[in-house]
């Protein structure tokens, strides 16, 4: 595996998770993000701290996905081993820990069900450019 392979594989699908975090964590079920405004850091007028979170947020992204497809490439893990992986890790970290999440803090289901699916979808990207671009 080449650095200049690994660099490139990981900021394409940081990217393509980019887009999987709009669609299900800001597109997906959004109007219910106001269900309960209290729980939320951002006022919905202060468009600058919000732009600045997301920002964070999405740029938190590439090291954990990196970090995915290192692992998928040093256990030399193609195709349908790292989708599993995958799913594995999905059941094991982001979707307990959002559902711990639901039953303290007051968030509305879809919401949580929207970023469990944004999770997956992520780990699904990050797992099909290790497996395809990645394993050789």
């Amino acid at each position: 595996m080449s650095t200049t392979r690994f660099a490139l594989t990981a900021l394409a699908a940081g990217t393509a998770a980019s887009l999987t975090d709009w669609l299900f964590m800001g597109v997906l079920w959004h109007d219910k993000y106001l269900a309960h405004p209290e729980v939320w850091r951002r006022t919905p007028g202060d468009a600058a701290g919000e732009n600045n979170a997301v920002l964070w947020a999405c740029l938190l992204s590439y090291p954990t996905l990196a970090a995915f497809m290192f692992a998928c490439a040093r256990l030399h893990l193609r195709h349908a081993a790292a989708l599993k992986l995958a799913l594995v890790v999905w059941l094991a970290a982001p979707l307990p820990l959002l559902i711990g999440d639901a039953l303290f803090i007051k968030i509305h289901p879809k919401v949580t069900t929207a970023h469990a699916l944004g999770w997956l979808a992520k780990l699904l990207v990050a797992a099909f450019a290790a497996g395809w671009f990645l394993a050789a």
